[in-house]
């Protein structure tokens, strides 16, 4: 998952960076607006961290130039917490606002709570040729049933939530089989070895040693 970080206080930036990446996201930092600018026209960003007060190009203008060609979740961090301020943000489409100073386990929520409700709650899903429909828990592959079983299903959409991050096998147990008597670890490769074979998903990548994750 790629965040893309435009903060111009050194220290801020360090220690968020260093707090993502920690956490398994891939940062990308900007010290001023249209470095920011720049970097989210250069990369696939999936979600902005974004300070108001920069130089160059301030927040709110960023915001606005990001919004003539994306819908990513733009989560505002920023020291001016005044109402004003806040209705400009909302008004150039921020989907959050965090002030200044911040915990980075709330940020963390924050951003999470975006993701899901950005990437994750989507009902139809689809990559080369296969199809998911996450409510009606079925899925195609070139227009045929693919005979996905509903544990295949929530499995992807558990890795599609965390895109781009590794989750290991206890951590798919804990969610997927959570409500059972727990099956062995390697039961989670037999279920990502059908995901590949039925939906020909090679963006399913394994993690040697370690577990599994969707690359953007």
């Amino acid at each position: 998952m790629n965040i893309l970080l435009v903060e111009d206080d050194p220290l801020t930036s360090k220690g968020v960076f260093r707090f993502l990446t920690g956490r398994g996201y891939q940062v990308f930092c900007a010290p001023d607006g249209e470095t920011g600018l720049k970097l989210f026209q250069q990369n696939h960003i999936h979600l902005m961290i974004l300070d108001i007060m920069l130089p160059n190009m301030d927040g709110i203008q960023l915001l606005r130039e990001i919004r003539k060609t994306s819908e990513i979740p733009v989560l505002m961090l920023t020291a001016v917490s005044d109402e004003q301020t806040q209705l400009q943000s909302f008004d150039a489409l921020a989907d959050d606002y965090i002030c200044k100073p911040f915990s980075l386990l709330i940020l963390e929520k924050r951003m999470t709570a975006l993701l899901r409700r950005y990437y994750a709650d989507q009902r139809f899903w689809k990559y080369g040729g296969a199809e998911v429909d996450f409510t009606g828990f079925s899925a195609t592959y070139n227009g045929e049933n693919a005979q996905v079983k509903p544990k295949e299903i929530r499995l992807l959409a558990l890795l599609l939530e965390h895109c781009g991050r590794v989750l290991t096998r206890e951590q798919i147990l804990d969610q997927i089989w959570q409500e059972e008597d727990g099956p062995f670890e390697r039961v989670v490769d037999t279920y990502i070895k059908n995901l590949r074979k039925k939906l020909h998903l090679d963006c399913i990548v394994t993690i040697k040693g370690v577990g599994y994750k969707i690359e953007p």
